[in-house]
């Protein structure tokens, strides 16, 4: 595979650590686009080493815009076509305060909403000259919040001006993850034209680090603890991202979310079920929340997430009606 290009974001640790390896052994040219350069040299060497393959290592901040904007034109520049985008790199930094990232967006919207959004545009040009281009979104079981009908994306709270007191990192989370759910739906029903496969993988949690427990407020930390003993190595759910964007199986899915098996997930019954429904809908891996099937909430993140990244080219009527629009 190694005229088959793939691009990892948030590839030196965790799951796209993992991920970067397996596609290097099975000799996949690796782009790993990290943000912590100084961690990610070490890792590129070890992931070059062990796969025994030229993997290369770019610079990439998903929070900045500047950063984004500047790694799709090198990408550009020294390569052709793009065959394979996996979105894993993501923010959560629990007990932090509001932050905001470079453009003035809430940090953690920011990087697992808008940036994703941004990148995948600008590298539609690449991408629609691969043979069987498919983009894939890390997701987030944290989205089972939104089977409760009263939660809903607070749009308001991914903008400075607009500061809600209540603000958790867990709640931004949540909602990000959701809304990452949103345009995964929306993305491949854009991109569909084109060829583009678009989908999400619920992640059931990842392992966390000692130095990342360390960060949790005391009362959390035993609940880290015990969470990281039924939690799969990280090279359990990589496998799931190469098959996914590998398999035969998966050439013509697009517009899903998948479980670990990896089986496609449907969405609940809109009505509210009883207690029993409720927990076997909470507990298992079948079903996800509604909340995506609503139209007007998919239109209007698309629209907020092209007005705060710049209006960026995307894949509307213009395109589809003249294909040298990328």
């Amino acid at each position: 595979m190694k005229n088959k290009t793939v691009i990892i974001t948030g590839a030196n640790s965790g799951i796209g650590k993992e991920a970067a390896l397996k596609f290097a052994k099975e000799n996949y040219t690796v782009i790993m686009a990290c943000r912590n350069m100084d961690i990610s040299r070490r890792v590129h060497e070890q992931i070059t080493k062990e796969s025994n393959n030229e993997v290369e290592l770019m610079e990439l901040d998903v929070s900045s815009f500047e950063s984004i904007r500047k790694f799709c034109s090198d990408f550009q520049n020294r390569y052709e076509q793009l065959d394979i985008l996996i979105h894993n790199a993501g923010y959560f930094n629990h007990g932090e305060p509001y932050r905001e990232s470079a453009d003035g967006i809430e940090l953690t919207f920011a990087t697992n909403v808008m940036g994703p959004f941004l990148m995948t545009h600008l590298l539609l040009g690449q991408l629609r000259k691969s043979e069987d281009p498919r983009i894939l979104f890390a997701g987030s079981n944290i989205i089972k919040h939104f089977f409760d009908p009263k939660r809903k994306i607070d749009f308001l709270d991914c903008r400075h001006e607009q500061i809600i007191k209540s603000f958790t990192v867990y709640k931004m989370y949540a909602q990000s993850k959701m809304a990452l759910t949103l345009l995964t739906f929306k993305m491949a029903e854009k991109f569909e034209p084109f060829g583009i496969k678009v989908n999400a993988l619920q992640i059931n949690g990842a392992r966390m680090s000692k130095e990342t427990i360390k960060k949790f407020k005391p009362k959390y930390k035993l609940v880290a603890w015990v969470q990281n003993l039924f939690i799969p190595p990280a090279s359990y759910m990589a496998d799931k991202y190469f098959k996914i964007c590998t398999a035969e199986q998966f050439k013509h899915t697009t517009g899903k979310l998948f479980n670990d098996k990896p089986e496609v997930m449907q969405p609940s019954p809109k009505e509210y079920p009883g207690f029993i429904k409720q927990m076997k809908q909470i507990l298992g891996t079948r079903v996800y929340p509604a909340y995506p099937e609503n139209t007007n909430v998919s239109d209007k993140l698309w629209a907020i997430c092209a007005e705060l990244t710049g209006n960026p080219i995307i894949a509307d009527e213009k395109q589809q009606a003249d294909p040298k629009i990328v």
